[in-house]
This record gives structure tokens, C-alpha cells and sequence, in this order.
């Protein structure tokens, strides 16, 4: 939820123009990370989690990647802090699906 936060925020100083593009398209993946994960906790199994955990990463790259393009367009800073807390969130994720997939 704090990288849903920090994006939000990150992206309000974005051109006029990125608001139907980039900004939207960033939000979206942004939300689409814990939106995934908690859907997948309300499934019945483990193995339906781990894919609701594995697209809950998906979304987590493609945000990287945004926030890559973001940076090289000048909109923030490569060494932001939303991408110091992708890379944490990714680590957890990974760690996750490592712990849920040992429970099979």
C-alpha cells in the first residue's frame, strides 16, 4: 500500500499530457499489485494464491519499467524512491512465493 502512495504522489507532478498515458497506466499497476494479492488470499488453495501472487509481480514489473521510462523522460528521478520500493516489494514477494510454495 505505500507503493500505491508514493506512485500517487510521484505522479501528480507528471505533464498534463501523461494523464490518460503513463500517469494512468502507473496508478493502475500500482493498485493492481496488493489488489492481487488479497484476491488471491480469499481463494481456497495455495496454488491459486501463488498465481495471484505471481501476477501481483507481473504488475510490479511492468511498474519498474514505467518508472524507468518515467525517469528517462525527465518526470522523476532514476534513483526515486518508488524504485528503491519496488525492488524491496519484489524481494518480498519472491520470498513469499518461495515460503507458500514449500507448504504444498
Amino acid at each position: 500500500m505505500d507503493l500505491v502512495e508514493i506512485i500517487y504522489e510521484l505522479t501528480k507532478s507528471f505533464p498534463k499530457e501523461e494523464q490518460y498515458g503513463l500517469k494512468s497506466q502507473m496508478r493502475r499497476s500500482a493498485v493492481s499489485v496488493p489488489s492481487n494479492i488479497s484476491e488471491g488470499a480469499a481463494r481456497k488453495g495455495n496454488k491459486e494464491y501463488i498465481q495471484f501472487l505471481y501476477i501481483s509481480l507481473g504488475s510490479l514489473s511492468e511498474l519498474e519499467t514505467q518508472l524507468l521510462i518515467s525517469a528517462r523522460l525527465k518526470y522523476c528521478e532514476k534513483n526515486s524512491d518508488a524504485i528503491k520500493l519496488v525492488e524491496i516489494v519484489r524481494m518480498k514477494l519472491l520470498n513469499f512465493i518461495k515460503y507458500f510454495k514449500t507448504l504444498k
